[in-house]
């Protein structure tokens, strides 16, 4: 089996870790690519913020092979953008910008109608704003997703329209639940907090998050588009995504559509950023450190408290067949319990479609981020939830 070490800054002994689970893990991720399930995994755990599990196994590429995926290899991290977007908000809440229970619509005017007038940043932030689902269109004959609903709208669109309301478009869609009704997984809620980000801050949600997050903490192989350098090491997989990265690198992408130009506008708060495992962990560290890491202040100890301290109860979550009467969530940061996890109460997280994972238990001062790219269109939960009690079993 390929596998290739990163760096740590100590031993697991030094961190009070049991390094034999490290094999155990190990033959974990062997027993899930055996069963092509994923296509390979890479991971980054830190107790303390000291490093001392660093590694990568399997192929870089979707074709197998002797290539390596490395540690340092980059990936799309899908909706654990969530939580960087939500450290934005959080910011913007320091700096007296917004508050939590600003109606979105006194922000946004295309929301201060009938309807849409209750929804406010903290339920876009907490999933409990009405909006549909994701993926709802699987499961509502004739619906139309509000990104469904957003390209007809730029495919269609013309100059003498006006300017671009992406917004107006994709309400159309209108709401399935009332706010605070249930909890239900809304990436377009997201969408809406990035242009809330950049109404409060004067620029795009994408270059506010850079400024402020990303190269304060030195995220440096963290972007929503991958420089052509990075693009050097970033997982291939499949044809298509290994041809746009071989344009990407020798600066030949095709000069895009008009709806593809249109589609710029739209904030990619919900999922748009890539990084590597070790550059989220810096991430996960700060936000263990209560908002500071080493000497970069990002966030104040008052404002992570609130934030990853549990926000609903007796929320029902019947999204995608769920049978939750009483869903546990943070603000905008996961908060599952239940029988079938080993971590701390106080443990927060997020998981990114395709997949990967960033977990932090405060008690333990234990964070961990993996990736485990799926190698079709299902959920493994094996490689999510298994994998997280593997990795908490160390724990001495």
């Amino acid at each position: 089996m390929l596998f290739s070490a990163g760096q740590v800054d100590c031993t697991p002994e030094e961190v009070g870790y049991d390094a034999s689970r490290i094999g155990v893990l190990h033959a974990h991720f062997k027993k899930l690519m055996d069963q092509n399930k994923i296509q390979a995994a890479s991971y980054c755990v830190s107790r303390y913020g000291k490093t001392f599990m660093h590694g990568a196994l399997g192929p870089i590429s979707y074709r197998g092979g002797n290539d390596p995926l490395l540690p340092t290899t980059a990936h799309r991290i899908a909706s654990i953008t969530k939580v960087i977007a939500t450290v934005a908000i959080a910011k913007l809440v320091e700096d007296g910008a917004i508050r939590l229970d600003d109606p979105v619509g006194s922000i946004l005017p295309q929301l201060d109608k009938e309807l849409f007038n209750k929804i406010d940043i903290f339920s876009l932030l907490t999933h409990t704003s009405g909006l549909y689902p994701d993926c709802a269109s699987d499961l509502i004959p004739y619906h139309k997703s509000y990104w469904a609903l957003i390209d007809s709208y730029f495919q269609a669109y013309s100059p003498e329209d006006g300017e671009p309301d992406w917004i107006s478009a994709a309400l159309s869609g209108g709401l399935s639940k009332k706010v605070g009704e249930e909890w239900q997984y809304c990436s377009f809620g997201f969408a809406l907090l990035g242009e809330i980000i950049r109404k409060a801050s004067g620029i795009s949600a994408e270059q506010y998050i850079e400024e402020q997050i990303l190269r304060p903490l030195g995220m440096e192989d963290t972007m929503f588009e991958p420089s052509p350098e990075l693009a050097k090491r970033f997982i291939i997989r499949s044809e298509k995504h290994e041809n746009h990265l071989n344009d990407l690198i020798a600066g030949q992408l095709p000069e895009p559509s008009p709806a593809d130009k249109l589609w710029g506008s739209v904030p990619k708060t919900g999922g748009g950023l890539c990084s590597t495992p070790a550059d989220l962990l810096r991430f996960a560290n700060m936000m263990l450190g209560m908002g500071k890491l080493g000497d970069t202040r990002i966030l104040g100890r008052k404002t992570v408290e609130k934030f990853t301290t549990r926000a609903l109860y007796d929320t029902p979550d019947y999204c995608w067949g769920g049978s939750n009467p009483d869903r546990s969530y943070g603000i905008g940061f996961d908060m599952r319990r239940g029988a079938g996890f080993l971590y701390s109460p106080t443990t927060y997280s997020h998981e990114g479609a395709g997949a990967c994972s960033m977990i932090i238990d405060p008690t333990e001062q234990l964070a961990a981020v993996w990736f485990v790219p799926f190698k079709d269109n299902n959920w493994h939960a094996d490689a999510i939830y298994n994998v997280t009690n593997i990795i908490w079993s160390g724990l001495n």
